[in-house]
C-alpha cells in the first residue's frame, strides 16, 4: 500500500508558456487540481519534492499549504529526456474512493526452471487495478521462486491485497519459463553456387533475353 505523501502547494495566478518557463527555471512546477464538481485550482509546487514522490511510485498525496485536500496524481508531463517534470494534474479523491490505476509488475526471486534449461519470459509488465485510493499499491510483486520449467503464472495467480481488483483477463500470462526459441536459418540460406534473388533489383542487359 502506498504511504500518503505530503506536498506543499501554492496558488498560482500567472499563466502562459513564458511564465511557466520562468516558474520551472525557479525550481517549481505548474499544476492543476480538479474533480468532485469543484472549481479547478491552478497551483505551483517544488519540482524536487514532486520528482521524489513520483519516482518512488507514489500516486496518492495530501496537499497542504494554500490548498488542503487529498488528491491523486492523475497525469505527469515530462520533458523529452524524461529528467524534468513540466506539469502535473491532481484529481481530488477521498481515501475510500474507488479509482482505476495502472501499476508495474515486478518479478522477485529465481525460477528453479532455469536450472533445467528454461528461460524466464516476462510477458505482462503492468496491470490495471481497481482499489480505494488509500489502498493503492506502488507495484505488484510477482514471486517466481516456485516457477518450474514449462510453467506459467497468470493474472489469476497474483497475490493482491484485500480490496484490490485486477481489471484484466484472469487468464492473461504474466511470466513463463520455457525453452529458448531457436531461429532456423535453413529457409533463408542460399544454395551453394546460387545467387540469392534481390527483390526489386532491375535486370541488367546481360540478364535479359530476346523473345
Amino acid at each position: 500500500m502506498s504511504k500518503v505523501q505530503t506536498l506543499s502547494v501554492k496558488l498560482r495566478d500567472s499563466y502562459g508558456k513564458r511564465r511557466n518557463r520562468r516558474l520551472r527555471d525557479g525550481g517549481d512546477v505548474p499544476a492543476v487540481l480538479y474533480g468532485h464538481k469543484q472549481a479547478t485550482r491552478s497551483l505551483m509546487l517544488s519540482a524536487e519534492e514532486l520528482s521524489a514522490i513520483v519516482r518512488h511510485g507514489n500516486r496518492f498525496v495530501e496537499l497542504t499549504g494554500d490548498v488542503a485536500e487529498k488528491a491523486f496524481i492523475k497525469d505527469v508531463q515530462w520533458n523529452t529526456w524524461g529528467n524534468r517534470i513540466l506539469h502535473v494534474d491532481f484529481a481530488r479523491v477521498s481515501e475510500h474512493e474507488k479509482i482505476h490505476v495502472t501499476v508495474p509488475l515486478e518479478l522477485r526471486g529465481e525460477s528453479p526452471g532455469t536450472k533445467e534449461g528454461g528461460v524466464v519470459k516476462h510477458v505482462l509488465h503492468q496491470i490495471e487495478l481497481e482499489c480505494e485510493a488509500a489502498s493503492l499499491p506502488e507495484h505488484i510483486i510477482v514471486n517466481i521462486n516456485h516457477l518450474a520449467f514449462n510453467q506459467t503464472i497468470h493474472v489469476s495467480d497474483l497475490e493482491l491485497s484485500a480490496g484490490v481488483k485486477a481489471l484484466v483477463d484472469p487468464s492473461a500470462v504474466v511470466v513463463t519459463c520455457l525453452l529458448p526459441v531457436e531461429v532456423s536459418t535453413d529457409e533463408t540460406k542460399p544454395t551453394d553456387g546460387a545467387e540469392p534473388e534481390v527483390i526489386g533489383r532491375k535486370k541488367s542487359e546481360d540478364d535479359t533475353t530476346e523473345a
